[in-house]
């Protein structure tokens, strides 16, 4: 059956152990963590850094430990124009403290020969301490869209590098159920889950992406069909960010109990 996680975007930079506990009371056993705040959130909670902060990290830990809730994704690895992967060493071993068993790559470097280069390196970096490697596609990333990323795939050429599926995503680059259906299942390593209209509502993609999505079903992506072309045994991580919601004053909890219980009754609905 589908586990249901709730995704770092769609908080806004909740301190860690606050996550975790919010993650907890929405019956969720799963979260997907950066090492870092994101830069953008930082007008709404305070700056953390799980990489410099030691203590942060234990009091996290224990936290998960005491509500049952694990780290799915380790979220923040880009790749970047004149930057080494080998940058992330030292994240890697923290990643493997917080006990996350996949980290999710991006990349920003439009050079998709040296993009490639770098998932493999990364990769192997991540799968020396058994971990897995995600790798996201999204209209405003140099992986673009399901064909791009199904190339990444077949050049890493190893079985724990997989796609990581955002129904946002998958949709606005222009693919669907159908081309889900048609993919091995064992290629799909998480899902993403959002919903959002055909038409954009902010004209720039990332900031719609990670700042106003929609909840699921409410949208016009197909979710049902999209949902139900993906294998059934994945971590579904909610990635709904509100910000409207938010500056109106509703609350983390208020804002994704209704994305929990949305998703559940979707899930439900999925043919076995």
């Amino acid at each position: 059956m589908a586990e249901l996680g709730i995704e770092k975007a769609s908080v806004f930079n909740l301190p860690p152990v606050e996550f975790v506990e919010l993650a907890a009371r929405l019956g969720c056993r799963h979260i997907s963590a950066g090492l870092a705040s994101f830069p953008y959130g930082q007008r709404y909670y305070p700056e953390y850094s799980l990489r410099e902060d030691r203590a942060l990290r234990r009091r996290m830990i224990d936290a998960m430990d005491a509500a049952g809730v694990s780290i799915s994704l380790a979220e923040g690895f880009v790749v970047r124009p004149g930057v080494d992967a080998v940058r992330y060493d030292k994240d890697l071993d923290i990643v493997c403290e917080l006990g996350a068993p996949r980290i999710n790559v991006v990349s920003m470097d439009d050079d998709l020969v040296r993009s490639f280069d770098q998932f493999a390196a990364l990769h192997a970096m991540a799968a020396r301490r058994d971990l897995e490697t995600t790798l996201e596609f999204a209209p405003c990333l140099a992986v673009c869209d399901l064909p791009i990323a199904l190339a990444a795939i077949e050049h890493v050429d190893d079985p724990r590098f997989r796609l990581l599926v955002d129904t946002m995503h998958l949709v606005r680059s222009g693919a669907g159920p159908k081309d889900l259906a048609a993919l091995d299942p064992a290629l799909i390593g998480y899902v993403q889950v959002s919903d959002a209209l055909w038409t954009p509502r902010i004209e720039d993609y990332f900031e719609e992406a990670m700042c106003e999505r929609m909840v699921p079903g409410e949208g016009e992506l197909g979710l049902s069909e999209v949902l139900a072309a993906l294998p059934a045994d994945r971590v579904f991580g909610l990635e709904v960010p509100l910000r409207s919601r938010m500056t109106a004053g509703m609350g983390p909890e208020e804002r994704l109990a209704p994305c929990v219980r949305a998703a559940r009754s979707l899930l439900a609905n999925l043919p076995a």
